[in-house]
């Protein structure tokens, strides 16, 4: 009857010991996954700030004034102009400088037969 009992004990441990290993990894799975979660949580929190500070009217009025150009009234928009280039106004009393005509751009299909095939297109 010992023999029986002490069998049993021993299946029994065995059986546990390996359900016991069996679970690490999905343990280790576990909270990999819920390591992603988080973070997942803190982009969306993330996005979500940034999507509501586009909706709300800071943002109209810094895109307005930084990247639209734009002036509120009674107010005047002031372009810097680097030092090297001279600029005349528009009401200048002297001739117009003919503007040199850049040399003219090639056509879609030679750009992609130079791209593919390394070499100038044949001439139609």
């Amino acid at each position: 009857m010992f023999a029986a009992i002490l069998a049993i004990g021993l299946i029994l441990a065995i059986n546990f010991s390996s359900r016991i290993a069996a679970s690490q990894p999905l343990e280790d799975a576990y909270r990999r996954v819920q390591n992603e979660i988080e973070q997942l949580r803190q982009e969306q929190a993330r996005l979500i700030e940034e999507r509501d500070y586009a909706r709300s009217d800071a943002y109209v009025e810094s895109w307005a004034r930084d990247e639209g150009k734009m002036v509120r009234a009674g107010e005047v928009l002031i372009i810097p102009v680097p030092s090297g280039i001279n600029v005349e106004p528009a009401a200048s009393s002297s001739p117009a400088v003919p503007i040199e005509t850049a040399p003219p751009e090639p056509e879609n299909w030679t750009l992609w037969w130079a791209l593919f095939f390394d070499g100038v297109p044949p001439q139609f």
